[in-house]
């Protein structure tokens, strides 16, 4: 199973890195709705909608993502610029004090239009912080996303070799404190290492301020991917789906970007609007 996950994980990270430097801007807005659309798609079986709503629902994501797309080309700058805060505000709230009250209420709903709304919230501010913080800066997104790596990789291990203490066992029995612990020092580690190599720390004073923001960005992956697993676990499903051989869907692999990208995009929407 490891074997398998890494093979596939080797290979979407290949296939990333090929899209984010090599993809004109319009091959990227194309991935990103492709990306919009699955994971809609895979939302659909997770928030229980039926009928004629389970079909549209990919179609009206990915057809929101568009039309913000749209208005990005003809509006100017600081309007666009706008209609994208206006996107992330509601997700960052929504990681910031929903999640945490719903994981620690344990809150279940059968309602599927809720749900409906809750996939919007996720799914579309990330697909435009994917957007934001590629066309700012292609290395920008790929350190963002490669902390989020790293801290996954780094729980894993230390989980798995010390692992103990169980972080939240109602939600997700594997996951624990020492999973976590070792994912802050992985990220601690990294943050240095690339502001050395890179010689941000040289021109910036950051350092201290950087591994703090790695901790948090930590924590806002953690309640991504407990969140999905809430949602799954309601919905009485072990994986989002079946496209990643040995990680499940899409939204499997990433649970923990959609709680962390938007908070990168909205620093860099409210950096232009200043």
């Amino acid at each position: 199973m490891l074997k398998q996950r890494i093979i596939t994980a080797s290979i979407l990270f290949v296939l990333f890195l090929a899209a984010l430097f090599g993809l004109p801007a319009i091959g990227w807005q194309v991935l990103v709705l492709l990306l919009m659309w699955l994971g809609a798609a895979e939302w659909v079986r997770l928030s229980g909608l039926g009928g004629r709503a389970a079909l549209g629902y990919p179609v009206l994501t990915t057809a929101l993502t568009a039309v913000i797309m749209w208005f990005d080309a003809i509006a100017s700058a600081q309007a666009s610029a706008l209609l994208h805060l206006a996107c992330y505000i509601p997700a960052v709230l929504f990681w910031m004090f929903v999640v945490p009250t719903w994981l620690i209420s344990g809150w279940r709903t059968q309602n599927s239009r809720l749900m409906g709304v809750v996939g919007c919230v996720v799914l579309i501010p990330t697909g435009l912080a994917l957007l934001d913080l590629r066309a700012f800066n292609p290395w920008v997104l790929l350190f963002a996303m490669t902390l989020v790596m790293m801290a996954d990789i780094s729980a894993y291990f230390a989980g798995k070799r010390y692992g103990k203490t169980k972080l939240a066992p109602a939600i997700s029995p594997g996951k624990t404190w020492e999973g976590v612990f070792g994912a802050l020092l992985g990220v601690s580690l990294y943050v240095i290492v690339v502001g050395w190599a890179s010689g941000a720390y040289k021109e910036y004073p950051v350092f201290p301020s950087a591994v703090v923001a790695g901790w948090l960005w930590v924590g806002l992956a953690v309640i991504g991917d407990l969140f999905e697993s809430a949602v799954k676990r309601q919905a009485g499903v072990k994986d989002s789906g079946t496209l990643l051989p040995g990680h499940g869907g899409l939204l499997d692999r990433i649970d923990a970007l959609t709680s962390t990208l938007p908070f990168a995009a909205i620093a860099l929407v409210l950096q232009r609007l200043e």
